[in-house]
């Protein structure tokens, strides 16, 4: 009669192994899915930081030519207003105008002339800078994918 109760009694402990083996392997797996999810989340991360590098990077470079474009229009706009304000006052020299109103007129020509190619300049610039996307489109990317695979996993 003791063999029996020795039996039932090693059953009832192999079902508890099994139990916690499973329990553990429950708990394994639940930990490993969260290192999983805090890796894919460190990958997501760091191509966010490469992504932004870049188009920062882009941005600065266009903004360092932008301004090293205007400095020079601003030097080439002071001489050529200058010379062209006293061409075009010369134009105005049989008008009967005092000296000084043809080259108020004149300056004020060559005023206008600049501000009308600066005002394009800016305007055509403006555009350019509009066409670039400010969303980091492989990392949305990337979301979506995760997205879609937690969704399958659990």
């Amino acid at each position: 009669m003791a063999a029996p109760t020795r039996s039932m009694t090693s059953r009832k402990d192999s079902s508890a192994n099994l139990a916690a083996v499973e329990g553990e392997g429950l708990t394994q797996l639940l930990g490993r899915l969260g290192e999983d999810v805090l890796q894919l989340l460190d990958s997501k991360l760091i191509l966010l930081k490469v992504e932004l590098k870049e188009e920062a990077r882009a941005y600065l470079t266009s903004g360092a030519v932008i301004g090293a474009g205007a400095m020079i229009a601003l030097v080439g706009f002071a001489l050529l207003n200058v010379a062209v304000a006293f061409g075009i006052s010369l134009l105005f020299s049989q008008s009967g105008l005092s000296p000084a109103a043809q080259l108020a007129l004149g300056f004020a020509l060559t005023g206008l002339f600049y501000v009308i190619v600066g005002a394009i300049l800016v305007l055509a610039m403006k555009a350019r800078l509009a066409k670039v996307d400010l969303v980091p489109d492989r990392f949305v990317e990337e979301l979506r994918k995760d997205k879609l695979w937690l969704k399958n996993e659990l």
